[in-house]
Formats: structure tokens, sequence, C-alpha cells
């Protein structure tokens, strides 16, 4: 197209016809320029003329229409002439002329023109280069509807400004008639403004997120030029499972933990299965190698006919149909057999107890007997009479050796704080290729299934007196560094003996986050917790879904989750306390001023943890001072952060790694390499090295997880919450009230330990956002919130008892901003329901336990807390009675038996005072000359308040229904009525307005 004709236009053939602005033109083979508009032909070779910008002249490319020479008189035996292109109209018919002459559409992946030279010269492109499946993302970020988080975020604003206009009405009108009672009560509403603050606040970018598992498949296990073969290009997962006493964990259970993860769908050859014995039981050990043995036809059968959950326990125990989707016609007679072997397995597993004290009784006895045959030796045939023969009753394993581990009868070098440490590979490295079963008549048909399973270790770390050894958290260092010699897995995967996994998909939903684009900076994926068991009322919001459905999925639109102790997929260098390539600061007010930064690996590498104190300028040099003297394990660490990168199959991957490059076998585990392993997992390796401190999981808290998860954030990692369509991991969690209540304040207990530590988001670095800071300030501040909460459950007693209420009059002012308030409460809590996809119930039940918890555990862990703190105290409460229940067929039992404690007493005194002011305050009212009912009225109310709250915890207290005698509320009556009429008698009413008071 030129930029103007050359030469002014010149008139048309049809005089009428004004000149056109814009010819359309082409030029011929000799340079000269012919006119495709109804114009004359014009030579635009000449000078421009004044008008350059009028009239433009547009150069058409050839085609059959404009071709000269395209008379009809050519049409007929002309060969290649393009009149074959003419339809009987003589109209250009451009689809036939693209048939018959091989036209071209151009250059892209529908057609690629054979000439080179027809778009340019030639440049080395095919048309396989246009054939390749564009790049695809793994992940996607769900954002919420505007139509819900525009209104909750409003809602949250309105409720904070009608809550700071009431404070201030508050402070503003106080009650002079009673100053105590405004007094406690405006202190306590201050304070639970700040606290609702903290938990709102966070709360305000919640997100969603998916994933594309065809995605991971064709980027990961497709055949590729850098991967002819199509074999699994995946990094590998190290499976970490925690135990520590088989009584109060029975072994079956972890066993069934063992079995799903075994079956889990994932290259076999990348998982490898860790169990930590921190009690180093035996039980427990062989336990496991009947799992193992079980595994070899459990997980072909799962493989298959597709089984899911691959927990046998839960997978048998499923009420709905079993051959649903089952189109193998042998599933039923493979389903029968595969269920009697594992009704046999329990059997055995049940039966090891006995089969292990009857062992160990007969090796005894057979040692005893040596014993005395050596003795009669040395004695000439005869046995000394006073020579004792101490023979220590050892326990015994199945080849004849005596278990290095706890004994039955727990001896010096044999008890659970005092043993050595063990390490045992019960099922070998897999074979990199895959092993097809066969038919047998003994077993299942399993021609053409994948029958290897992966590598499974039993773990338990020396212990011996003396030394600290960090409860779970030291157990679980050990295993990260056991397995960093044995596979190093650059990701590693968390779970509790009893949460099995429910999707056997779950590793590679979250392997989408992991190597996804941005993925190097994420240091680990939270899965919710799901739960079994729990009665169908939740009675004590077992479930909790308001915190893993509402609190995390929230701040997974900040930094991420926190960590919750389980259900959780690490990378295995962040866990090492190495910061992030790349991170944000964040400075400025709230944080609004963002300063990017950007490290490479060797960088990263070379600086550890929130204090930016590098390890030196060469990296190898400090590592014997962070992680011990193990040269296997620190080599272990370049390899662990290679190959945990995404892959670099575009150019927007950053700190990638070529594709192809995890193809390769692992090599064989050798003699050396197991016992370098049993080195690291000895009690003195941690001595002058900073595990504990900044590497691994983090030691000084009941709740490690959440200083461990914390500590990540504070380096600049990030986190992601993965909700899965169908659960990724399901567990159980204790419905008796007296076992929730310890949960809880062990919970509770580390918040505080967490307030009072350096691990306070106070003094976090401005690598943390601000709204992350503040979640994280609520975790360590919402135990506090139990004192103002019990001052406040008494204030509607003692406004009742007095006669008084918490301002002067139920005036207009009051009641608007309490339904004000209460409006804008219930709104928010509604689209909150709506965003996190939880029921109102439990929305409810959350609200009840809230305040039961709060009067109860939450403050004894703050009374508990403060005596460590002030006076180095350290109290435990424990159970001091129990009553069994007897109904062994109902299952859910252990909702009924109550089993008392101390943390009982606060609840159950708030309930019984207000219970007798009720009481009391109706009599004054009913026998006051001028009664009071607008204070009743709210004293009432605000009884109720609390009354039904604690509701939950008073049928937890009486049992199983039916079970109280009807003798217990006649007498409960009785006493409520004899101590109101004792109160009215000693403080009558009074005849003033101001109601009663407590002068006596």
């Amino acid at each position: 197209m030129t930029g103007s004709s050359n030469s002014p236009p010149k008139s048309s053939s049809s005089g009428g016809r004004p000149p056109q602005a814009v010819k359309f033109t082409r030029r011929t083979s000799s340079g000269r320029v012919v006119s495709l508009s109804r114009d004359e032909d014009m030579d635009v070779s000449g000078e421009s003329g004044q008008n350059d910008y009028i009239n433009y002249t547009v150069m058409m490319p050839p085609t059959p229409d404009n071709q000269p020479g395209t008379s009809d008189s050519k049409q007929d035996g002309a060969t290649g002439s393009y009149g074959t292109s003419r339809s009987q109209t003589q109209d250009f018919d451009h689809n036939r002329w693209l048939f018959e002459t091989k036209g071209t559409y151009g250059i892209g992946n529908a057609f690629w023109q054979e000439d080179p030279n027809s778009f340019g010269e030639d440049n080395g492109m095919s048309m396989a280069d246009f054939m390749d499946k564009p790049w695809k993302p793994l992940t996607r970020k769900v954002k919420m509807p505007g139509a819900i988080l525009s209104p909750y975020r409003l809602l949250i604003v309105i409720r904070i400004v009608i809550l700071g206009f009431f404070l201030a009405w508050r402070i503003r009108n106080p009650n002079y008639d009673a100053m105590w009672l405004w007094g406690m009560s405006i202190v306590c509403e201050i304070w639970f403004a700040f606290s609702w603050l903290l938990d709102i606040l966070p709360k305000l970018n919640p997100i969603n997120r998916s994933t594309d598992l065809a995605a991971l498949h064709d980027k990961f296990d497709q055949p590729s030029a850098t991967n002819p073969t199509g074999r699994s290009d995946l990094p590998g997962i190290d499976v970490f499972v925690s135990t520590a006493d088989p009584e109060k964990e029975p072994p079956l259970v972890t066993a069934n933990t063992i079995l799903s993860i075994l079956g889990v769908d994932y290259p076999i050859e990348k998982v490898s299965c860790y169990i930590s014995d921190d009690g180093g039981a035996i039980l427990t050990f062989e336990a496991m190698a009947e799992a193992v043995k079980f595994a070899e036809v459990w997980v072909p059968f799962c493989r298959k006919h597709n089984i899911e959950p691959r927990n046998p326990d839960a997978y048998f125990s499923i009420k709905k149909d079993p051959t649903k989707n089952k189109k193998r016609p042998d599933f039923v007679k493979d389903r029968r057999w595969i269920k009697r072997e594992y009704d046999e397995f329990k059997v055995r597993i049940n039966g090891l107890p006995e089969v292990i004290r009857n062992r160990s009784k007969m090796y005894n006895t057979r040692e005893e007997k040596k014993e005395k045959q050596m003795l009669k030796e040395k004695n000439g045939g005869v046995l000394p009479p006073d020579q004792p023969i101490d023979v220590p009753k050892a326990t015994w394993m199945a080849d004849g050796t005596q278990w290095p581990g706890t004994w039955l009868n727990p001896t010096a070098d044999h008890s659970k704080g005092d043993h050595a440490g063990i390490l045992q590979i019960m099922s070998k490295v897999p074979e990199h290729d895959p092993v097809m079963g066969y038919a047998d008549e003994k077993r299942l048909d399993f021609t053409g299934v994948d029958i290897r399973i992966p590598m499974f270790a039993y773990v338990s770390r020396e212990k011996r007196p003396g030394f600290d050894h960090n409860k779970k958290a030291g157990a679980m260092n050990s295993m990260v560094r056991a397995s960093a010699i044995l596979s190093n897995g650059p990701f590693i995967l968390n779970l509790d003996c009893d949460h099995y996994i429910y999707n056997s998909l779950a590793l590679k939903e979250g392997m989408c986050f992991m190597m996804d684009r941005g993925g190097d900076r994420v240091c680990y994926i939270q899965f919710p917790q799901r739960f079994e068991g729990i009665d169908p009322s939740d009675r004590y919001a077992n479930h909790n879904t308001v915190f893993f459905d509402g609190n995390m999925r929230a701040l997974d639109g900040l930094q991420g989750p926190m960590y919750v102790g389980t259900g959780c997929m690490f990378r295995r260098y962040a866990l090492y306390g190495f910061e992030p390539p790349r991170f944000i600061e964040h400075t400025g007010m709230f944080g609004r001023v963002k300063t990017k930064v950007n490290r490479d690996a060797l960088q990263a590498r070379s600086r550890l943890d929130d204090d930016r104190q590098p390890l030196t300028s060469d990296s190898e040099v400090g590592f014997p001072q962070k992680f011990g003297n193990s040269t296997m394990f620190t080599d272990s660490i370049a390899v662990a952060e290679f190959q945990a990168r995404p892959l670099a199959d575009h150019k927007s991957v950053r700190n990638g790694r070529p594709p192809g490059a995890l193809i390769v076998p692992r090599p064989p585990l050798d003699a050396p390499t197991v016992a370098e392993a049993i080195a690291v997992i000895s009690c003195w390796y941690e001595d002058k090295t900073e595990w504990g401190d900044r590497v691994g999981w983090i030691y000084g808290s009941v709740t490690e997880d959440v200083v461990t998860g914390y500590r990540m954030h504070n380096r600049g990692w990030r986190s992601i919450y993965c909700i899965t369509r169908r659960d990724a991991f399901r567990g159980t969690a204790p419905i008796n009230l007296t076992d929730r209540l310890h949960q809880v304040l062990r919970w509770a207990t580390g918040s505080v330990e967490i307030f009072f530590s350096r691990n306070n988001a106070f003094f976090a670095t401005r690598r943390l956002k601000f709204l992350q800071r503040i979640a994280y300030l609520n975790v360590g501040i919402y135990p506090f919130t139990s004192l103002f909460l019990v001052v406040y459950c008494f204030i509607p007693a003692l406004s009742l008892f007095s006669g008084q209420f918490i301002v002067q009059g139920l005036d207009i002012a009051f009641l608007t901003y309490l339904l004000l308030i209460t409006i804008c409460l219930t709104l928010i809590s509604l689209l909150e329901v709506k965003w996190s996809g939880i029921g109102l119930e439990e929305w409810w039940r959350n609200e009840q336990f809230w305040v039961i918890g709060g009067t109860s555990a939450h403050l004894v862990a703050v009374i508990q807390g403060l005596l460590k703190i002030v006076a180095g105290i350290e109290i435990s409460f424990t159970l001091t009675s129990k009553s069994a229940g007897d109904d062994v067929e109902d299952v859910y039992a252990d909702l009924y038996i109550v089993k008392w404690t101390s943390l009982f007493v606060m609840p159950l005194t708030i309930i019984i005072i207000n219970l007798v002011a009720l009481i009391i305050g109706c009599l004054r009212t009913v026998y006051s000359v001028i009664p009071q009912w607008n204070k009743l009225m709210g004293s009432t109310f605000f009884s109720f308040w609390v009354l039904s709250h604690m509701y939950p915890f008073a049928k937890g207290l009486m049992g199983r229904r039916g079970r109280v005698p009807t003798i217990i509320y006649v007498w409960s009556g009785l006493l409520s009525i004899t101590i109101a009429l004792l109160w009215i008698s000693i403080d009558p009413p009074s005849d003033t307005t101001s109601g009663g008071n407590l002068d006596i």
C-alpha cells in the first residue's frame, strides 16, 4: 500500500461518477502498476503531486480474478488456466480455485506452504513447529464472585464503623448506678472488637484454586524429544508417617494408613514411605512388616480395579454398592478374595501382642536353660542353690534375635527414652521398569498390572538419657535426614498415623502447584483436614470447617495458609531453612510499598533464615555448622533443590530444570548408604547444629507445626491451599468432650508459647505481608480472649444479682446500635457461609465451642503460660477419673463417656451461676414494688445467650440421653429456688427506682 497516488486522478469513463479517493492496483512483472478499479491504468512511478495524502493506492496480491489473459475464449483446453475457477455466472469461485490449483492459505498449523519463499526467506521452520501443543498452566486461580465478595467487604467496613461509634457511645454514657459493672463490660467489649478485627481482616481476599491433571500428564508422562520412552519426569516424594505409642495409636490404624500410601497413584519408583516409631515398639515394627506383605496383593488389586479409597478398612466399610462403575467381570471374585485376605491380615495384627509375648517367653526360657547349663558345667554338674540366675527378660524378634528397641519389660538401653536407633528397609527400591503380574491360581490374576510397590522404611531414632529429643519435631527431623540419604525426594508429605490418603491422585494435585510457573517460590501445599467417625450433629465442632474452609481459604489469597501438622506437602529445600529464589519485601503504611528481590539458586543457597546471616561465601564450608557432619547429607541438598524446580518448557518459567532430567533410574541402596542413614538419626547428631532452630521442624513449642510454617513465610516463601473435589486425606478426631478439650488445651498452650517467644509476629520481617502478619498475631493472641470472655459470661449473672445492667437503661440508642451490630454480623456470617461453602449449623457449632473452649481450655492455657513465663512452673492437667461406656455396638459411644477433668470447673460454674441468677432476677423483679422490667429483660436475654452457647457442654456432662436420674433435675431445681429465696431474704427488693443493690 503506497502512501499517496503519484498523479491527480483522471476522470473516469462514466463521466458522472466522482473520482475515487482509494484506488486498487496490481504491479505486473515488468514493474508497471495496473489499476483494478474502474479508472484507467495509471503510472505511479512519477513525481508525487500536491495532494499526497488525499488519494491512496492499495497494492493487491495476484489472484486468479485479477490476472491478465483470463478471457472466456481461453477457458476450454487451457490447462492450468485461472479460467477454470469461473462459475457459470462468470464470478470468481475462490474455493474452487484453491482446490483445483492447490492454492495456499498461508502458513500455520492448519496448512503449511510448500514453497519456502512464499512468505520470506527459509528460516528453518516447518509445520512440526506449529503442531506442538501450546504451553498450558497446571493450575488456575478462581476468584470469588464479586456479587459475594464486594458486599462482604463492604459489610465488614460498615460494622467496623458501627463498632467504633458504639464503643464511643458506651464510653460517653456510663452507668453511674453500677460503675463496676459498666467498667467490666466496656473493657471486655473493646477487647472483643479488637479480637474480631484480628480474625476478620485476613479474610478480605478469599480465593479458590483448581488443578489440571491432564496438563500435568502431558508435560511429565508423555513421550517427547527429551523423553522418547515416555518415562515419568515427575520429581520424587517422600511420605512421612509419625507414631509414638501402639497402645494409644493402634497398629491396625497405622497399617491401613501405610497401605493407602503404598497404593497411591504416582510413579512407583518416585515414591518412598517412612514411618517414625518414636516409641521403638516391636508391635509397630512387626505390624508394618505384615502391612508390607499384604500390600503385595492389595496394591495391585487397587490398580487393577481403580479402587478408591485405598485404605482397606475404609474401602470395605463403605455403605454404597461396591460394584458401581466396575466393568471387569472378575471384580466380584477378586473383591471376595481380597476381603478374605484382609480379614486374615487383621486377625494377624490383632494377635501380634500375644504372639510377641509367647515368643519372648519361649526364648527367655531357653536362655535361662542355657544359663543353668553353664552354671552346672562350672560347678561339676551341680546347680548352686544360693546363686540366682540373672537372665534379662528380653523381647525377641521372629528371627531369634533380641529387639534393639523398647522391650515389653523395659530395662537399661531398651526403654522408651533409652534405646538404639533402628532403620529397617522393609520393601526394597522398586525396579525402574514396570514389572507386570501374571495369572496365579493361589492369588489374583494380575496380568497387565504393575505389581511393584514403593520403598518402605521403618525408622526409630536413637534415644538416650540426658538428651532433649524434642518430641514429634525431633522425630520428623530425624526422618528428614535419613530420607535425604536413602531416597532424597525433593518433596515431603507429612501425615499423622490416623490420616490416610482418601484420594489416590492427591499427590499429583499438589504437584501441579509445585511444578507450575512460579512454583519454585512455594514452600508447602497444605490440604484441608477431613474427619471420619464424627457424630452427625458435630456437637463439639470436630470438623472445624469454619477454620479449614473459611480462614485457611482466605489466607490462600494472602501469602498462604498456615501449616497445621498433617496433610502437608513440603519442599525439602525450604525445610532446610533457605530463602526462596524470589520474594517481596513490604514496607510503608500497611505494607503497601513492595520491593521485589530476585536471587538465583546459588545466592539463595548461601543465605539462611530471616536474620539474613549467610552461611559463608562458600556455602559448603558452612554446611557442617548448620546441618551436621554428614557429607552424604550435605551433598544431597543441591540435588534436592535442582530436582524440585519446575519444568523449563516455556520462557516464562523461571529457575526451571531441563525436561527429561529426572527420567534416569535411582541408584540402588548399598550397605554404606544405610549405615550413614542410621548415623544421622543418632541422638548426638544435632549437637552444635541448627536443626530445630533454623533448619527443619522448629523446636520449643507444643505447636511446632505453626512455628515451622511461620518461619518459612517469614523468609519470603508462600504456601498454597489445595482443596480437591474428592477429599485428599481423611482422619479421626476425638468426639469425647474431655479428649476434645485437652486437644484444644494443647493448641492454646502452643499459641501462648508463641506469643511469649521470638516467633511472635510482632518481630516478623518485611517479607511477611501485613494481613498475613495479622493472621499470625491472632494465633498468639486468641487464647487471651478467654480472660475477657469468662468475665463477660458472668456479667449477666451479676446484673441479675444486683438488679443493675451494663447501661443506664434500654434506651433507643443502645438498642439501635445493638440491632445494627447484630444485623451486620448476621449478614457477614451468611456471606462467609456462602463463599466458604460451610453450613449454618457448622457455623453455629463453631460459635458454641468457641465459648466452651474459651472458658475452659484457653483460660487454663493462659494461666499455665503465665506461670511458666513468670515462675517457671509447668502445670499439666490430666484426667482424674474415668467412666467407660458399655455400649460396644454404638460407633459414637465415646461421645457419651464422661471423664472428669479440671477443665470442667469454669464452664460448669458459669452455667450454675447463670441459672441461679435467672431465678433470683425473676423473683426480685416480681416482688419489687417498682419492677425494673427493662433491666430484667436485658439481663435475661444476655444470660440466655451465655447458656445457649454452653448447651453442648451441658449435654456432654449428662452423658447418654436418659442416663441422668430424674432426682438430679429435682435436686438442682430445689437448690436453685432455695438459693434464690435466701438471696431475696438477705437482700429484699427496694422500693426505689434504682432497684436492688449488693448491701446486706
